[in-house]
């Protein structure tokens, strides 16, 4: 049974850094498409970054390239998201998820979801 547990979330500071990590079980890592998918209150989930499994190619959406990084330990069978310059735009609940197919930025492309991790970036 495939389970992903994300954590570091929090309350933050505008400009400030977080990261989050999505612990892995019952997939390698390696093999598996990880996404980072946000959902802010009234908004629709939207993809942000993702990591192939096997070329280990990146991808990010617009709205955080350039402030996140995406990365993976396979020796963990984690994936982490390293986020900077955190605005108040970024507040949402963050969820990993695992795909057998390609890296996308879309839901539609993923079989299994975390329960999310809450980041607030407030003053």
């Amino acid at each position: 049974q495939v389970h992903l547990v994300e954590s570091g979330g929090g309350l933050v500071q505008p400009g400030g850094s977080l990261r989050l990590s999505c612990l892995v079980s019952g997939v390698a890592v390696d093999y598996y498409a990880i996404g980072w998918f946000r959902q802010a209150p009234g908004k629709e989930r939207e993809g942000i970054s993702c990591i192939s499994g096997v070329d280990n190619d990146t991808f990010y959406d617009d709205s955080v390239k350039g402030r996140f990084i995406i990365s993976r330990d396979n020796a963990k069978n984690a994936v982490y998201l390293q986020m900077s310059s955190l605005k108040p735009d970024d507040t949402a609940v963050y969820y990993c998820a695992a795909s057998k197919f390609g890296a996308t930025l879309s839901a539609l492309g993923y079989h299994f979801w975390g329960q999310g991790t809450q980041v607030t970036v407030s003053p």
